[in-house]
This record gives C-alpha cells, sequence and structure tokens, in this order.
C-alpha cells in the first residue's frame, strides 16, 4: 500500500508543462477548491428536496442457468416482473406529485424494454439489459459517473443501445444504475464513498452474470465516477477486460492494484475536462480521502491506452466516435487503436 500524503501536502502523479512554482500553485488553487466543496456541498445539499418514494419491490426468484431457450423463458419472466415494479413505481410517483418521474418510469416500462433489476427507492436502481442475454457470447457492463438516476436516464441508455449496435447480435449490453451516482461537483464526486458502497452491489451481479451464462465473455466498463465503482470492484472479478473512460483516478495508485487478472484499459478524449481534474489523493477523516490518485491514462498507471478521439466527457459512446468503436473492439476481444 502505497503512502497517504498528510494534510495540506498534495500529490500529483500527472505531468505538466508549468514550472515547479506554478504547477505547485495551480494545485494548491484546485485542491482548496475541492476541500471547499467538500466541507460546503453537504450543508447545502441538506437543502434538496425529498425524495420521491417508491413501493418495495416484490421479491423475484434468483435466475439459474440452463439451455439458451430455457435461459430466454425465465429472463422473460424476470422482465415481466420488473416491468410490473416500474408500473408500481410510476404509480406511486404520479400520486405524490412527480409527474417527471413516474413519466420516466413509464417509458422505461415500455414494450421491449427488459430490465433485470428494478428498485425505486432511494433515487432508484435498474439494470437494462440491450440484446439477448440468454444467447450472447459477450456481455458488457456499463457503470455510469455522475448525475445519471430516473430521471435523466435516456442518455445513458442511448451509449448503451449503440455500444450493443456496434459490437453486434452476440453481444449482450447491460446499463448498470446500480448505484446512487454523486452530483457533478458535489461533495460525493470527489471523495470514494458512493463507489465503496456501490462495489458489493456490481461484484454480485456481475457474478450472477457469471453464474448464468458460464462461458460468455464479460467486459466492465466505468465511465467518469463509474471508473471508480469498477475499480474497487475489480478484485477477482470474473471479467475479460477492465475499461475506465473519462476517469478522475481510481483510487489505486497503479492498474495492478485493482487485483483483476483481466487487462486494465485507459481512455480520454481529447475534448474531455475531466484532464483538468488535479490527481490528488489526501487524507479526510479516518477512512475517508478527498480526490482518486494517479490518472488512468498516465502511463506510471500502466493501464492499455486506447485512443478515444476528441469527443468531450459525454461523448464516448456517441454513434460513429473513435472512442465507441475502439470500446467495442476491446468488448469483442480485440485490439483497439492504442493512444
Amino acid at each position: 500500500m502505497a503512502a497517504r500524503p498528510s494534510p495540506g501536502t498534495p500529490t500529483t502523479t500527472s505531468a505538466t508543462s508549468a514550472g515547479p512554482a506554478t504547477s505547485g500553485r495551480f494545485r494548491r488553487t484546485l485542491l482548496t477548491a475541492l476541500v471547499t466543496a467538500a466541507v460546503t456541498l453537504p450543508v447545502a445539499g441538506a437543502a434538496r428536496p425529498a425524495e420521491v418514494p417508491a413501493p418495495v419491490p416484490a421479491a423475484v426468484p434468483a435466475l439459474r442457468p440452463g439451455p439458451p431457450d430455457v435461459l430466454a423463458d425465465r429472463l422473460d419472466d424476470r422482465y415481466r416482473a420488473e416491468r410490473a415494479a416500474l408500473l408500481d413505481a410510476a404509480r406511486t410517483a404520479e400520486a405524490y406529485g412527480a409527474p417527471r418521474r413516474a413519466a420516466s418510469l413509464r417509458a422505461m416500462a415500455g414494450a421491449g424494454r427488459r430490465f433485470l433489476e428494478f428498485d425505486g427507492r432511494d433515487g432508484g436502481r435498474s439494470a437494462e439489459v440491450m440484446g439477448d442475454l440468454a444467447r450472447a457470447e459477450r456481455i458488457a457492463v456499463l457503470v455510469p459517473g455522475a448525475d445519471t438516476g430516473l430521471d435523466a436516464y435516456d442518455r445513458f441508455r442511448s451509449g448503451a443501445v449503440a455500444l450493443q449496435r456496434e459490437s453486434g447480435a452476440r453481444t449482450a449490453v447491460v446499463a448498470w444504475l446500480g448505484y446512487r451516482t454523486p452530483a457533478t461537483g458535489s461533495a460525493a464526486s470527489l471523495t470514494p464513498g458512493r463507489a465503496d458502497q456501490a462495489a458489493p452491489r456490481l461484484r454480485e451481479f456481475v457474478a450472477e452474470l457469471a453464474r448464468i451464462r458460464p462461458g460468455a465473455r464479460i467486459t466492465l466498463l466505468g465511465h467518469s465516477y463509474g471508473s471508480v465503482v469498477c475499480a474497487r470492484a475489480a478484485a477477482g472479478l470474473p471479467v475479460a477486460a477492465v475499461v475506465l473512460y473519462g476517469s478522475p483516478g481510481t483510487g489505486a495508485d497503479r492498474a495492478a492494484d485493482l487485483r483483476t487478472d483481466a487487462p486494465v484499459w485507459a481512455g480520454r478524449s481529447g475534448g474531455d475536462w475531466i484532464a483538468g481534474v488535479p490527481h490528488v489523493r489526501v487524507p479526510l477523516l479516518p477512512g475517508s480521502e478527498l480526490g482518486f490518485g494517479t490518472d488512468p491514462v498516465d502511463p506510471a498507471f500502466g493501464a492499455r491506452r486506447f485512443a478515444a478521439g476528441d469527443g468531450g466527457h459525454s461523448g464516448y459512446l456517441a454513434p460513429g466516435s473513435v472512442s465507441l468503436r475502439g470500446i467495442a473492439l476491446i468488448v469483442d476481444g480485440r485490439e483497439p487503436a492504442r493512444a
């Protein structure tokens, strides 16, 4: 375990073209802003409106593996159960006076949509399948970053749809919204707490996929703060690759610290603002720290770097993009263009 810096002495693993004095002042200024946010934003967050309530979802039996046709029937039963849960939550949201949430949930329950999991409580949790999971030879699990939720779900889903189309009929993509994502710039987005809470659930979910689809190639993909979640969950998971893109860091100094036998890939687009995030890790209270350390695209991290084009922070899975093509090749088990 690498030694932690003491408070007031931030470290960085990213190179900079500025001189030492200028670089140091820049990092101290950014770090001061981050610490200020970590202290003040929880107070501001206390004034947020109450969460939209949702009913407790009905228990569903665990999925069991089987031949493709049998598994497809079992999955259809699960999809029907989760569709009923979505509609029940929509009615609750409507009665509460939250028409935006109700409309979003009704859209999610539409014909042809397939959810393995749904729970509308605490901001909402879901796992939606794009493609034929029962017959898929490859499975990509997408983990989103900040500002993704039931009321802002379409962009996340659109990326999953684009990846499935780019990857082809033998690939299923699962859009895993299995945790309460932080708001961009909030204290929660600057610390690993949400990721630490999410990682056990992600591990359980990937393990279930491996159990019901033995032999399928599973790839774990994390965007932005979702890359922190994936890094926290990666150790020992039965995945063929871990892909981190638009990442602020993972909380690990090196890819080897993720303790996975799978290759770790990292990419960042030329127009991504996250390149300006300081790659620091500073202790706060015992057991907590601010920042995520080494930049995954820094050679010092040791990840394989793929070309991600010149798009912005939210454009990695945009149809026709360099980054989408590279990620699809990794999911397929092929070599992408290198950065």
